[in-house]
């Protein structure tokens, strides 16, 4: 790095901190380690504007899933995300809350889906769709079934203002579900062989050791522990601050022991960055690790963050006063609640049946 950055230097180019910045960059998905290191060192000073990156992916991938939508039916898909682009210029100019690149990828992956669908029923126009071609698609898929509802009614109701659609097919239906939580859960055999593989083993990545002991045992979200900085921990009294939980959160002895070994590797990453999760895409910045790379983390074991989280979650509101997990947790207390059960423990209700003659 330090050898591209004295041929930029020495070149017969400007040598003012965004023309190196440009030409550092480049060209493709990402845009090197020496560009992501200048615009860091160049922002943090108030020497260069960041770039714009972030907006160049989130372009690629928008273009990405309007590809994916068969030719036919591509128009109409283009025009519906060019007017949710508009719409989110208008917010931010309003000053009210702007779709996220997130939101808007997500719904365009809905739509292309859904063309995708039409296309195998051998219908390409618009205006063929009706209502069970709408509930065939959300059947497929009953635990999405609500958001790709809201995202169908968004998009034909705009297919209906440009006159591709007479009558809206979406509109009729309803976002029936279960309301309780239909999740995947462990077992306790399942809990305690992660446990152990956690704690007894070195061949785990620390970083797989840190995200899943601290959802098994805290219920951590793969954002808290991804957010988790060095100035979040107290080594005297061994807590940590996660995400927007009111309180520290105590640790226990195999909880400390993985934080550790997680510190132990972020030092030999020899980084500034103060985040104790570091990668090789960002050691040489200050941003936290990608969601991407948090969601792959746990491969190796075979159980995404989110069931090991859900499963703890389901036990201590089960167990406890759904308000009090919402309180300690910085949940909203309906959070909670779709974690519990609709049964009673068998044996909580022998008293009662003895009592009954």
């Amino acid at each position: 790095m330090l050898t591209d950055l004295g041929r930029l230097l020495a070149d017969d180019h400007p040598n003012h901190p965004h023309a190196v910045l440009d030409r550092a960059r480049r060209t493709g998905r990402s845009m090197g380690s020496l560009a992501r290191a200048l615009e860091t060192f160049f922002t943090t000073r108030r020497l260069a504007l960041p770039t714009d990156q972030e907006e160049k992916l989130a372009t690629g991938r928008r273009r990405r899933r309007l590809d994916a939508v068969p030719e036919p039916l591509r128009p109409l898909v283009e025009d519906f995300a060019t007017f949710i682009l508009r719409s989110r210029d208008r917010a931010r100019r309003a000053g009210t809350k702007p779709r996220t690149d997130n939101t808007i990828e997500a719904a365009l992956a809905i739509v292309r889906d859904l063309a995708q669908a039409l296309a195998k029923r051998g219908k390409n126009d618009w205006a063929l769709v009706d209502v069970h071609d709408i509930e065939a698609f959300l059947a497929a898929q009953p635990k999405a079934r609500p958001r790709r509802l809201v995202v169908l009614r968004q998009f034909f109701r705009f297919a209906r203002s440009r006159k591709a659609v007479l009558v809206d097919p979406a509109r009729a239906l309803t976002a029936k579900g279960p309301s309780g939580f239909t999740g995947t859960t462990l077992t306790i055999g399942q809990q305690r062989a992660l446990f152990r593989r956690w704690t007894t083993t070195p061949d785990p990545h620390p970083h797989e050791a840190l995200l899943g002991l601290f959802a098994l045992l805290h219920g951590a979200s793969s954002r808290e522990v991804r957010l988790l900085a060095i100035d979040d921990i107290d080594h005297r009294l061994r807590t940590v601050r996660l995400g927007n939980r009111p309180h520290p959160v105590p640790l226990d002895p195999a909880s400390w022991a993985v934080l550790e070994r997680g510190l132990a590797h972020r030092s030999s990453q020899r980084t500034g960055n103060l985040h104790v999760m570091v990668t090789r895409q960002t050691k040489s910045g200050t941003g936290p690790a990608s969601t991407t790379y948090v969601s792959h983390v746990l491969d190796a074991c075979g159980v995404p963050p989110r069931t090991i989280r859900c499963t703890r979650l389901a036990d201590l509101v089960n167990t406890m006063d759904p308000k009090l997990v919402a309180a300690a947790f910085g949940m909203d207390p309906e959070a909670t609640m779709i974690y519990l059960a609709d049964h009673v423990d068998p044996g909580r209700l022998t008293d009662i049946e003895a009592a009954i003659p």
